[in-house]
């Protein structure tokens, strides 16, 4: 602990210098990680009548320069953000930001009332809920690890990891207004959470999901290799395309199909926000693979495309058998086979995005008013249902 008894006149050791091996400005100019950010200040020499470029390069790095970034294995300045080269991951890193919302800003007075009255909702509209619950509150608790704990740490390009923090960030929102919705209706916290655990579709669709968050998260993983950048790629894809562009949507028609029928209308306006949140996640996801395979042709072979396809056929079946269980029969003008062609129809659409041949002929969508839901503007119903102690960073009076 600092005292006033201490001596301020002894100055603290300065640091020195090192002159630079060939091995120590390898590894800084690589900066994968850390970047070597700090080497610049350990010289004594003023800086300001000397040129930056020759000054940095003693210390083992230089300036960024645009044709030195790469989404994997960049030989940049990870923490170097500009100048940019994927303006697109900005772009929708300031969309996210632009789309906030938190979940208490939505009234949910309306669906405690509708559900805790005995005859307000049948029970296969109680059982639906339930499912929906149980699958996704521990849906965005796995992508939000599989964002920090391994994909971040792999991606070198700062603008996408700009956009993954964001994008993790959500993941938590998510989580949130899950729990929000959970405690909001008094539902049995146990049964809802261990859903994951506990239900036979649900299970098994996380199960599809772990492995593929192992490898990333696996502290002895690093790319550089076709087969592990092929792993990274492959993990890439199954999150974007599968999880969050085929396995939520079950979920996101059955709820919003409520809301559209006046019913568990703050629950289907929270997960409106998601779906608009998801789909940009799905969208960044696409754009991230599609630019890996741009900059290493190498990976796309045509082995790996039928692998990928595999997995997505996977998925198709396992969301299906999930649709079955949380809809042992119709309601709410839905029944089971109606999701089967939606999903060979979403399946069909991941697949074109991401350049492989499509899964199922002549496959349509049969939800329409979906697309509508995607391209929500927040400000419908907000005013009215918000918190209004809530107030955004530009209305705040700092006077």
């Amino acid at each position: 602990m600092l005292t006033f008894e201490d001596d301020f006149a002894t100055p603290a050791p300065q640091p020195r210098v090192m002159e630079p091996t060939p091995e120590t400005l390898r590894a800084s100019a690589v900066g994968n990680i850390a970047g070597g950010i700090l080497s610049p200040y350990l010289s004594n020499e003023p800086v300001h009548d000397l040129d930056v470029e020759q000054q940095a390069m003693p210390n083992g790095f230089r300036r960024v320069r645009m044709e030195d970034k790469r989404v994997i294995n960049a030989n940049a300045d990870v923490n170097q953000l500009v100048p940019f080269k994927y303006k697109w991951a900005w772009d929708k890193y300031l969309a996210g930001c632009a789309n906030h919302w938190m979940p208490q800003e939505v009234n949910m007075q309306r669906d405690i009332e509708l559900w805790k009255n005995p005859n307000g909702l049948t029970d296969d509209e109680r059982l639906v809920v339930k499912r929906n619950l149980g699958f996704f509150v521990t849906a965005d608790s796995l992508a939000a690890n599989n964002i920090v704990l391994g994909t971040y740490r792999h991606i070198s390009a700062p603008e996408c990891r700009q956009y993954l923090l964001r994008q993790a960030f959500e993941e938590a929102i998510h989580t949130h207004a899950y729990q929000y919705i959970v405690e909001s209706l008094g539902l049995d916290e146990a049964e809802i959470f261990n859903a994951y655990h506990e239900v036979k579709s649900i299970r098994d669709k996380d199960e599809f999901l772990i492995p593929f968050i192992d490898v990333l998260t696996n502290p002895l993983f690093k790319t550089g290799t076709t087969q592990a950048d092929q792993d990274l790629l492959k993990s890439l894809i199954v999150f974007s395309c599968i999880m969050e562009g085929l396995f939520f949507y079950v979920g996101f028609v059955q709820i919003l199909a409520m809301g559209r029928q006046n019913k568990m209308t703050g629950a289907s306006e929270q997960y409106q926000y998601i779906l608009r949140d998801e789909s940009m996640h799905c969208s960044f996801g696409i754009d991230l693979v599609n630019t890996i395979k741009l900059e290493n042709p190498h990976l796309w072979t045509p082995e790996f495309r039928e692998e990928i396809r595999a997995l997505i056929k996977k998925g198709v079946d396992l969301e299906y058998a999930y649709a079955e269980d949380t809809m042992p029969r119709g309601v709410l003008g839905l029944n089971a086979t109606m999701f089967k062609e939606y999903l060979r129809f979403i399946a069909n659409r991941r697949c074109q995005q991401i350049g492989v041949d499509p899964l199922f002929e002549k496959a349509s969508n049969p939800f329409p008013w979906m697309a509508e839901m995607i391209d929500l503007k927040k400000e419908k119903n907000f005013f009215e249902t918000r918190v209004i102690e809530y107030q955004t960073g530009g209305a705040l009076s700092w006077d």
